[in-house]
């Protein structure tokens, strides 16, 4: 389990260094100034990044380290908050141009060393990182000049919100996590570059960007292009991610795998995030909150065009779900409810965390979407998470490629005229042992529907009973109900769909529910 809070970090820091790093390989020739016949340095572009992940997936993996002074080698989280990036020192401040950029310190949990690039007028510049950037707080007390003595990632400001304000809306730090937000929106949900072996035998491998070039943009540039050289025991990967802030920011990902051993067991499009409690959970609890969870529910445009829907849950025991696909059209992990008086929190404001939607580019193949629920008791831990796992193995020595766009806004990206589950809600049955189940459903094709449809519901194992389907006035919708006899069962898998005639009219419902 990831903790959440250590995901954003706070630390960051950086300044300009004409010297390369090894991994580096590319720089071009200089070009004596007043020389014109002098060559004018190549074009960095992703085949570069490709080329470094090839060759370092030849070689025998090793992770990089850097050996931190005290206190650095051991600072608290409270300390590595105690150190400040000095914001008049962004790069790229005061040049007319609509992004900024900051990198993070190491310390704390980030003890990995990160090698960051801007990549101007096509040749790559190191950064180095020294205190000329930095404040550093009483908590860590006096420090040499040197310090913070690495990078572990950064972030980007854009004027997303407001045109006199630089907001931060991107942030990649940890292992090959990043997370962002559109307009208006708090961080929630991240995802990640890869995922292997989650929830397996034998634990968890966390492949890390190791580094990172940055294309510094052209006045105007309504994007900004990063470029990321992935590594882990198992693979080596370059990946481009073009990404473009506003009301949804989107990031348009190519990346290319290059296997230092067979992969039978990988996540492609990781999303992470954290379900702790809601109308549609089984565990009770005391909280004053209705609802605490960055997201809400998962959902799928599968290969055939049908529309699922899975609540969360924040279940007793670790539960696994697969759903079958060929070329999925997208998925994501959503957060649907956008009501402040549903979750009643003014300081974490869960109403404002992003949907994060995964769209596919080109064929993916046969393969199936994971979700993982992982039990937890505090909110701070990320518990969920969802992947698209190819059915054929990645073989060692072949290079696989994949593309997709991750959006990252208030709703999916896809228009549909169907009706959406507004709420799942799950209570008490009238029959001792038995689940009562409502689900509200909202949209165009329910709004002023004149005969009510007919609600498929069905349950594996278990018995269903009670079905009704009624209007609710209060969503502009309707409301169906039904109860669940689990008949012994430990573990039953639910479905409802709205029917009219043979014609689905709604998403498909989905829900696991597990005996407590």
């Amino acid at each position: 389990m990831i903790d959440r809070r250590s995901v954003l970090g706070q630390a960051m820091a950086g300044v300009w260094a004409a010297s390369m790093s090894p991994l580096a390989v590319f720089a071009g020739p200089a070009r004596a100034e007043g020389d014109p016949a002098a060559p004018q340095p190549p074009t960095f572009t992703i085949q570069n990044v490709k080329a470094e992940a090839e060759k370092l997936s030849a070689a025998e993996f090793s992770k990089p380290t850097v050996q931190l002074p005290e206190p650095f080698n051991k600072l608290s989280y409270e300390q590595y908050r105690d150190i400040h990036f000095k914001p008049e020192r962004s790069f790229w401040k005061g040049q007319k141009l609509d992004f900024e950029l900051q990198p993070f310190a190491m310390g704390w949990l980030y003890d990995t060393p990160v090698d960051i690039f801007i990549v101007d007028e096509g040749t790559p510049i190191k950064l180095v990182a020294d205190g000329q950037l930095y404040s550093i707080g009483p908590l860590i007390g006096s420090a040499p000049d040197a310090a913070p003595f690495g990078f572990s990632g950064f972030r980007l400001h854009s004027p997303i919100n407001r045109a006199d304000y630089f907001d931060e809306y991107v942030v990649f730090q940890g292992a090959s996590y990043l997370r962002a937000v559109g307009r208006g929106i708090r961080y929630g949900a991240s995802a990640r570059g890869l995922a292997i072996n989650t929830a397996r035998p034998g634990g968890e491998e966390f492949p890390f960007f190791r580094a990172f070039w940055i294309e510094k943009p052209k006045p105007g540039a309504t994007e900004i292009v990063v470029y990321a050289l992935l590594d882990s025991p198992s693979t080596t990967g370059a990946y481009r991610f073009a990404i473009a802030p506003g009301e949804t920011t989107v990031m348009d990902i190519d990346a290319t795998l290059f296997p230092r051993k067979a992969l039978e067991y990988v996540g492609l499009a990781p999303l992470t995030s954290m379900f702790m409690h809601g109308p549609s959970s089984q565990r009770r609890t005391d909280d004053y909150r209705p609802s605490v969870h960055d997201s809400e529910g998962l959902a799928i445009l599968n290969g055939s065009g049908e529309r699922l829907w899975r609540p969360l849950n924040n279940p007793v025991t670790l539960q696994t779900s697969a759903f079958m696909d060929k070329d999925p059209k997208g998925f994501g992990l959503l957060q649907r409810d956008r009501d402040f008086r549903d979750y009643e929190d003014l300081e974490a404001r869960y109403d404002r965390r992003p949907t994060v939607w995964v769209e596919p580019r080109g064929s993916w193949g046969e393969g199936f979407i994971e979700l993982i629920e992982i039990p937890v008791e505090e909110e701070i831990h990320d518990n969920v998470i969802a992947y698209w796992k190819p059915k054929a193995e990645m073989p060692a020595g072949q290079p696989f490629e994949f593309n997709y766009k991750i959006h990252w806004g208030l709703d999916v990206p896809v228009s549909w005229a169907g009706a959406r589950v507004a709420k799942t809600r799950i209570g008490r049955g009238k029959k001792s042992g038995n689940q009562f189940f409502v689900v509200d459903i909202i949209g165009d094709a329910v709004k002023e529907i004149r005969d009510l449809p007919v609600a498929e519901v069905a349950g594996h194992p278990g018995q269903i009973t009670n079905v009704v389907v009624q209007r609710n006035p209060e969503i502009s919708g309707l409301r169906v109900s039904f109860e669940l006899d689990p008949a012994g069962a430990d573990l039953v898998e639910l479905r409802l769909v709205l029917k009219v005639g043979d014609q689905a009219i709604s998403e498909t419902w989905l829900y696991r529910w597990t005996k407590p």
